[in-house]
């Protein structure tokens, strides 16, 4: 039994249609519903706005090519605003459309937000006392240790998954703050004042 092209588009169709036939009922237990879609692209257009009124604080001098500094946080926002408009507009007109599931856990989990939330905040507390390195390092540690909890790695407590992070952490800081404060000549937050750590 053969279906020709045009039955078979109105069967896709139908199918779309009657996925969305309530739009306060989510596709699966992980997608939200309408009404939360709804608040998503309240979200983003709030987000555009705060832009536009951070875009009315930059002096619009024009510069080098005739484009001033306030230029790019315009463009930002006018996109973030166009994105939050057609979110609520597909939010109110059925659902996000062909979205799929997001998967993962139907909760939160708390422990590796706050594995990662300390990366930040220890990184920021301790930058200018103990040097951009020490700090990123200390960031890049924790932060890491949270991911690989939150992907219930079983080796994410071992020894040699510490010690690969944090030399890994060095590898990485060390390089770009060499590159800031030597060929860049900017300053960052070091132990020495030479620039090397």
């Amino acid at each position: 039994m053969s279906h020709s092209p045009h039955n078979l588009a109105e069967a896709a169709e139908a199918a779309q249609a009657s996925a969305y036939a309530d739009p306060d009922e989510p596709q699966s237990p992980n997608v939200p519903s309408s009404k939360g879609q709804t608040i998503v692209g309240a979200g983003v257009l709030l987000v555009a706005g705060a832009l536009a009124v951070g875009a009315l604080q930059i002096p619009g001098d024009s510069g080098y090519g005739g484009v001033g500094p306030n230029f790019l946080p315009w463009v930002c926002a006018i996109v973030l605003g166009i994105c939050g408009a057609m979110l609520i507009w597909e939010a109110q007109t059925g659902g996000f459309r062909f979205a799929a599931d997001p998967g993962g856990n139907a909760k939160a989990d708390i422990l590796p937000f706050v594995w990662v939330s300390a990366g930040l905040l220890i990184n920021a507390a301790l930058i200018g006392s103990v040097g951009f390195i020490i700090s990123c390092t200390i960031c890049y540690v924790l932060a890491t240790q949270g991911l690989r909890r939150a992907a219930l790695q079983p080796t994410a407590s071992s020894v040699s998954t510490w010690v690969k992070d944090v030399i890994t952490g060095l590898l990485i800081s060390a390089p770009v703050f060499w590159m800031f404060t030597k060929f860049l000549a900017i300053n960052l937050p070091g132990l020495t004042e030479t620039g090397w750590l």
